[in-house]
């Protein structure tokens, strides 16, 4: 088990883990950086017993996975297994599916998600919502992400809030972090900077969100790990992940 609070989601990399060849030197080269653990997202096919191998090679833990909604809702048992074998709990959605992105959509994927996430708690699982921006277009009053959370079961369906996502979508991610506190085991740490008229993405500290603002909304809310994510590196990925590193435990994180 790490005991860093810290882990790096291997979407940032993506590009260098389609293959178990790629994956294994990718993962070597994440521990080297300094990272003790990863969340798993965007891999290429590999058999469930050879990622452990390589996982355990390197020592990482393994804080999350994504895992696609129809995989959690048609294969779960399977999904059950698999995160048992990698000692991993969290489990969360990388992308609500297109067909729910409507007002009634957004209502019923509340209720059809938590009886899938249901099912995964009786396995030892904690099925996570990870936003983009689109969830923060407001129907009736209130953003798709607020009916998310408010017509969900509140002790099944929780939060993997984006801070760079909803800073995109006009909201304020220390807010959203707090107000969902309890629901929070985890926040994707994710900077934005601007050049020219264009937001872009940017390691973990070279941007212009208020980490302070963050970090103490994510104690006060419970957070268990703070993973590191970047969409788009303007340098090699690996020397982001690097970046936000060290950034991370210069702000007083281990």
């Amino acid at each position: 088990m790490s005991n860093s609070v810290i882990a790096a989601t291997l979407y940032t990399v993506r590009e260098f883990t389609q293959t178990p060849a790629e994956l294994s030197k990718t993962l070597h080269k994440v521990k080297s950086i300094g990272y003790d653990a990863v969340q798993l997202s965007a891999l290429g096919p590999i058999d469930p017993n050879e990622l452990k191998k390589m996982l355990d090679d390197e020592g990482l833990t393994v804080a999350a996975t994504h895992t696609p909604y129809n995989r959690l809702r048609d294969e779960t048992q399977k999904v059950i297994e698999e995160h048992q074998l990698l000692g991993c709990k969290y489990v969360a959605i990388g992308s609500i599916p297109s067909e729910y992105r409507n007002e009634e959509g957004y209502y019923r994927f509340a209720k059809e998600a938590s009886q899938v996430a249901a099912k995964l708690r009786e396995g030892g699982l904690v099925f996570g919502y990870h936003n983009h921006s689109f969830e923060l277009e407001k129907f009736g009053g209130r953003t798709a992400l607020e009916i998310l959370y408010s017509e969900s079961d509140p002790e099944l369906f929780t939060s993997e809030i984006d801070t760079y996502w909803i800073q995109a979508g006009g909201g304020d991610p220390a807010l959203w972090i707090r107000n969902l506190k309890g629901r929070a085991p985890i926040v994707h740490f994710k900077d934005m900077a601007v050049r020219g008229w264009e937001p872009i993405f940017a390691e973990v500290g070279e941007g212009n969100l208020n980490w302070p603002a963050i970090l103490d909304a994510c104690k006060e809310a419970g957070v268990e790990w703070y993973i590191v994510e970047q969409d788009v590196c303007q340098r090699d990925p690996f020397e982001s992940l690097a970046i936000s590193l060290k950034n991370l435990k210069a702000m007083g994180l281990k």
